[in-house]
């Protein structure tokens, strides 16, 4: 299935240990710093910079809105639910916190496969699989 995100970004208040919990956390999914750049990491699985960690006011931003960021929630497929239970032990083990275990979660769909944790600003970063175990 085709994505219809081509990219997206997250603003976050420390750039350094953001993307040291990213890096941590995201390894198990293959996704890796594929951009490192002074004010912004962008991450992706092969050649395709696709999570932008961005660690300075962006040019649509007011300071305000900077200074007050806003927990967004990003999900990243996982290609079985192998590497979802790692990408949450990764996360954990890198300081992020439990928003919910690798598990079911039947009401988006019988096999929907996820887990939640928060980053070091608050957003929601799950992993998912959709397919049969």
């Amino acid at each position: 299935m085709d994505s219809i995100i081509d990219h997206l970004g997250v603003t976050v208040s420390d750039l350094a240990k953001s993307k040291a919990f990213y890096t941590a956390a995201l390894a198990p999914l293959e996704i890796k710093i594929l951009r490192d750049l002074p004010v912004v990491a962008a991450f992706g699985r092969g050649q395709k910079p696709e999570l932008w960690v961005v660690g300075t006011k962006a040019s649509y931003q007011s300071e305000a809105q900077y200074k007050a960021i806003t927990p967004n929630h990003v999900c990243l497929r996982a290609r079985n639910r192998d590497e979802v239970d790692a990408f949450y032990k990764a996360a954990m083990a890198a300081g992020g916190r439990d928003f919910g275990p690798p598990g079911i979660r039947a009401e988006y769909h019988p096999n929907y496969y996820g887990a939640f944790v928060l980053d070091p600003d608050g957003h929601n970063i799950e992993a998912c699989f959709h397919g049969p175990a």
